[in-house]
């Protein structure tokens, strides 16, 4: 039986990480939820590896009300003591703090967009960028747009959210395409474009 080419940093003994790059890495998201789980997971992972932030995922899920942006936005400090107590996440008072404050800023967003979908999708045309990448050290770790973006939801008030960490949201939510060309996930048959 032949060998399932896999990208570089999914090719450990992890089923988790296996599945998560099988499944959800570079595919089109849309849904305001999951759009939201996915900044509040990436901005955690900061400074960590994506491992660990996988590995507490179902916690998150837990602590955060299902990643329920209106609830998340309404936490009160209590809340926040009980989140900064719970192991079963990165307990990180300014991480906490952030997804708190980014929960504000998405729905902000949403009111104005109509979603957050429609907001962050625009960046791109709606349309996923796919890159034909053949060696893991080619894929950046940032772009002049994921500056931009960082840029723009700074400004309207997020933290947590640098270059490279939208960099890293960009490829979960399938903006961004960068499965290796020799990945049995990557879209041969779409148009060569780049970031």
């Amino acid at each position: 039986m032949n060998e399932i080419n896999r990208c570089w940093w999914a090719s450990e003994n992890d089923p988790l990480y296996i599945h998560y790059h099988d499944t959800e890495w570079g595919e089109p998201k849309h849904e305001d939820r999951m759009l939201f789980e996915m900044l509040v997971l990436e901005g955690a992972q900061a400074g960590l590896s994506w491992s660990t932030i996988l590995h507490k995922r179902d916690n998150y899920k837990k602590a955060f009300d299902n990643f329920d942006m209106q609830k998340v936005a309404n936490y009160s400090e209590e809340k926040e003591k009980e989140l900064l107590s719970n192991s079963g996440i990165v307990r990180n008072r300014l991480k906490i703090k952030s997804a708190i404050r980014n929960a504000k800023v998405f729905i902000a967003i949403q009111k104005e967009f109509g979603s957050f979908d429609s907001y962050i999708w625009q960046f791109v045309n709606n349309s996923p960028i796919v890159n034909y990448w053949d060696k893991a050290e080619k894929v950046p770790a940032k772009t002049d747009l994921s500056d931009k973006i960082s840029k723009d939801l700074k400004k309207r008030g997020m933290n947590f959210v640098g270059s490279t960490i939208i960099y890293a949201y960009m490829q979960s939510i399938g903006m961004v395409n960068d499965h290796l060309s020799n990945c049995f996930k990557h879209p041969q048959k779409k148009n060569k474009t780049s970031t």
